[in-house]
């Protein structure tokens, strides 16, 4: 009877150590993931589950659309939970929801800015919460960059620059003022910034090349029209539009329609973004030259996020690479055209 009263009481230890180790490899049920100190002040999630909060500019245009579908769904295929919000253009908006995804401790924030300034308060909040920040698409203008991990997004102001040197290229020759006007994005956004810019510092080489007039259209397609419209009745002689994206341009091309002019023709139309509906217009001529901005930045931005909860070193500048299109180049890439 002692005997077995002893191997009992074995198989009854080692059962619960086996219980017991069972538990400690085990992320199921409620027992919370383990977490530990990980680089860029967040931290390391053991179990890979990952909670994403991601705040969006709005649904302003085609390549919105495009970049937020893209972004959701890399997060559903990667298995991470989103956390999305649509700004709706307002800065207000996006640092409601930024302190939401603080307050909710997901694992990475992640947002394009609606502008540049205005953000180091609430993004120092996320660092003293230890919740590492990506951005995507557009920049801030903060001084301190520990506040964030990485920008992943184009480089606008080389955008403005091709821009402009196929604009310089088809002008070399000319012995008269070229007069461009030119449909802004966002005041303060950086693409908007930057467009303007990439495209000014190449085209002052051209003192022929003049911009009359410059505007935002808050990258719609409504206000690109209106504000054309404005540009038409004040300037009776107008050789080139540049839109800082496609939207604003296909709002331009209808009032230089109604206009009884002919885009690509008696103006000359350059854009940014090349999302279908704008490659479309160029494969018919009516937009000249577009130059790509890539909006599916969800595969790479799910990458940057598990790189960065791993604690793995992350480029503190990411670049997308892109491309330009002539009507001609947009005619052969229309079928084939993701967005």
């Amino acid at each position: 009877m002692k005997t077995f009263g002893k191997m009992g009481a074995v198989l009854a230890l080692t059962l619960s150590m086996a219980m017991l180790g069972a538990c400690g490899n085990s992320n199921g049920g409620n027992t919370a993931a383990t977490k530990a100190p990980a680089a860029n002040g967040g931290t390391k999630t053991e179990a890979k589950e990952i909670t994403l909060g991601f705040s969006q500019v709005g649904a302003e245009s085609g390549w919105r659309s495009a970049n937020t579908k893209s972004i959701q769904d890399s997060a559903k295929e990667a298995g991470y939970t989103l956390k999305f919000s649509d700004a709706q253009q307002k800065q207000e908006n996006q640092i409601k929801a930024l302190r939401s995804f603080i307050q909710q401790k997901v694992d990475v924030i992640s947002f394009s800015p609606v502008v540049e300034s205005g953000w180091d308060t609430v993004l120092k909040e996320a660092k003293a919460a230890g919740i590492p920040v990506v951005l995507t698409d557009r920049a801030v203008d903060s001084k301190d960059t520990s506040l964030y991990v990485t920008f992943l997004g184009s480089d606008f102001v080389e955008e403005g620059r091709k821009a402009g040197e196929w604009l310089s290229e088809q002008y070399k020759d000319a012995s008269e003022d070229v007069n461009i006007v030119e449909l802004q994005g966002t005041t303060g956004s950086a693409p908007a910034n930057d467009r303007m810019s990439g495209f000014a510092e190449v085209i002052k080489g051209n003192p022929h090349l003049k911009v009359i007039a410059s505007q935002t259209g808050d990258f719609t397609r409504a206000k690109g029209k209106e504000v054309m419209q404005a540009f038409l009745k004040a300037n009776k002689d107008i050789d080139v539009l540049y839109a800082h994206n496609d939207d604003m341009a296909l709002g331009a091309i209808q009032a230089i329609e109604a206009a009884g002019l002919k885009p690509g023709e008696d103006i000359k139309i350059i854009s940014v973004d090349a999302v279908k509906d704008g490659m479309q217009a160029a494969s018919e001529g009516k937009i000249n030259f577009i130059v790509e901005c890539n909006p599916l930045l969800g595969p790479q931005l799910m990458q940057v996020v598990q790189d960065v909860v791993d604690g793995k070193p992350v480029e503190a500048r990411i670049v997308t690479e892109e491309s330009t299109f002539t009507s001609e180049q947009a005619k052969e890439a229309l079928p084939s055209r993701q967005y």
